[in-house]
């Protein structure tokens, strides 16, 4: 298999689209955490070959991918390759004209995880509408989705537009099955952005294969708390419970494995999610002590979560469950959580924002999307098909 970084360093590229970066000035937005198959920084790479970067942009957690979650980043100047650096998950989430000022072309090179509230796609979409607007192409250099690309494994809610933030603009469930060059193209071509964009395809990759198991040897954590790719199976569900008052786990080994607080008895949370029969997924009693965010430095009780058929597990609509399983066993003691917005964010709820649902506190708690026929989608492969690039 080789990624859109490999293609572009063995100059395994279309002539014109070669010859267009041959003679651009180059901007790129990546980070650490985008590696090339022989596990070296893409960026250093490129670097090393010779080509020419003008400009480096860094996602949420930075170009080193060392931030906290939401810990808003500066810029400065990469210690790797001493080209400058503009953060766009600081005071502004997408470039100002000045800043592509003088660019020809911006590389696009991120790990994603497949799921719509992870915040690289969506850097991704303001990169794409202020090249738009600044006369500058896009390339992105696509990589695979570890979650894999399966559309009939897409589980919703549809994002309602209203929500606006950056865990989600644009209408699209929450496990979507697409690469972000995909994804890139989808937005493209149905929001009217008017760049011009090429897509560096993965040479290799079928939509059937995933990360589980395959590359958990040489995994490259996305982000701080997603550890392994059977986490990232995990996540698009429970991630959900960042907006209650629960521990997802962060801080601890096994983040996004768990789900616990004070409050939960782990012996009858765990015989009660595994009387649930969940496809795919297994838990057992387990206690841990967050270190950040709900419960800090106190000791929770709660479950870990085993994935034992990762074909037949439904993310979202297990930490659906977990959640409105909790609201069953402790109904005095789960509410959602708060938070002030960003700016140019709407003043939903962490858990609107994520589920892409206004009200989704109170219709998770009382069942209503406990059928995982609620979470479907069948509109979006047909609304995806013009935009796919593997089989």
């Amino acid at each position: 298999m080789k990624l859109g970084i490999d293609r572009l360093l063995q100059h395994d590229l279309p002539e014109p689209l070669a010859a267009k970066l041959r003679r651009s000035r180059i901007g790129m937005l990546t980070n650490d955490l985008a590696l090339t198959s022989q596990l070296t920084r893409g960026r250093a790479s490129l670097a090393d070959a010779g080509w020419s970067l003008d400009l480096l942009f860094g996602p949420e957690h930075g170009l080193d991918g060392r931030a906290r979650e939401g810990e808003l980043v500066s810029g400065g100047v990469d210690r790797v390759t001493g080209i400058p650096v503009r953060s766009l998950y600081g005071a502004d989430v997408r470039p100002a004209p000045e800043d592509l000022f003088g660019l020809d072309v911006v590389l696009v090179d991120l790990p994603d995880v497949g799921a719509r509230f992870y915040t690289y796609i969506w850097t991704m979409s303001h990169m794409l509408e202020a090249c738009a607007d600044a006369g500058v192409s896009v390339v992105v250099l696509d990589r695979p989705n570890p979650l894999g690309g399966r559309l009939d494994q897409a589980e919703g809610p549809m994002l309602d537009e209203a929500a606006q933030s950056l865990v989600g603009r644009w209408s699209m469930p929450i496990r979507h099955g697409l690469t972000i060059g995909e994804l890139a193209r989808h937005w493209v071509r149905t929001r009217g952005i008017d760049v011009e964009l090429d897509v560096v395809a993965v040479d290799g990759w079928e939509r059937t294969q995933t990360a589980i198991g395959r590359q958990e040897l040489t995994w490259m954590p996305p982000s701080l708390n997603l550890p392994s790719a059977a986490t990232t199976l995990l996540y698009p569900g429970t991630c959900l419970a960042e907006g209650v008052n629960v521990s997802e786990g962060r801080s601890t080994a096994v983040p996004f494995r768990v789900i616990g607080a004070p409050f939960i008895d782990a012996e009858d949370y765990a015989q009660a999610v595994n009387a649930l029969e969940l496809p795919g997924l297994a838990a057992s009693p387990y206690g841990f002590t967050p270190l950040v965010r709900d419960h800090a430095g106190q000791a929770c009780e709660g479950v870990i979560l085993h994935v034992t058929d990762a074909e037949a597990l439904r993310p979202v609509h297990t930490g659906v469950r977990l959640l409105s399983l909790l609201a069953e066993l402790y109904p005095d003691s789960l509410v959602e959580r708060s938070l002030v917005p960003m700016p140019g964010e709407s003043d939903w709820s962490p858990l609107e924002k994520l589920f892409g649902v206004h009200g989704a506190f109170a219709q998770i708690v009382a069942g209503q999307w406990n059928d995982p026929a609620s979470l479907a989608v069948p509109r979006w492969a047909a609304a995806v098909e013009a935009d796919l690039l593997y089989v």
